[in-house]
This record gives C-alpha cells, sequence and structure tokens, in this order.
C-alpha cells in the first residue's frame, strides 16, 4: 500500500468520525463563576464575546456538546494535515 493510499484511507476514516460528531455539538464554553449563582456559556456572536446563561438542567447537555465542539477541531486540524501531505504526494 502506498503512502497516498493511507493517507487517502486515513482522510476517510477522520471524515466519519467528524461528520458522526456533527448532530449535536456547541461552540463556546460551559463555566460557572465565583460571584454568579449559576452557569453560563461564554461564546462569540457577530466578532464578540458574549456570555449566555445556562439554566442548571440543561448544564450536563451543554458540556458534552461543547466537548463535542473540541472533539471535532481537533478531527478537523487532522484532517487538515493529512490533506497538506496529500497536496504534496500528488504534485511531485
Amino acid at each position: 500500500m502506498t503512502k497516498l493510499e493511507i493517507l487517502k484511507k486515513r482522510q476517510e476514516r477522520l471524515k466519519g468520525e467528524i461528520i458522526a460528531l456533527l448532530d449535536d455539538y456547541l461552540i463556546g464554553s460551559i463555566g460557572k463563576s465565583p460571584s454568579m449563582s449559576g452557569h453560563n456559556l461564554t461564546t462569540k456572536v457577530n466578532g464578540k464575546t458574549v456570555t449566555l446563561y445556562a439554566r442548571k438542567a440543561i448544564v450536563p447537555k451543554a458540556l458534552e456538546m461543547s466537548e463535542r465542539y473540541n472533539k471535532v477541531w481537533e478531527l478537523i486540524q487532522k484532517l487538515s494535515k493529512i490533506n497538506w501531505e496529500r497536496l504534496n504526494l500528488e504534485n511531485k
């Protein structure tokens, strides 16, 4: 198996992992400030950082969704590296 074939297989595997995570994700981080009684979601809206109140009942799911986004981001970084390697191999 050539290096290009190996990279193509890795690329397909990563794409599958990314697609599997795309249903439920949330961009931002869930936190709790000592001065606040509840949790909040900090995220960007139109280029500005905003903080949204997160009810106690949704915090566990919001944390899970935020973690899924982090995993998607990590996988996209890996996919980008593989795509770069493929691009260089295919254009030698």
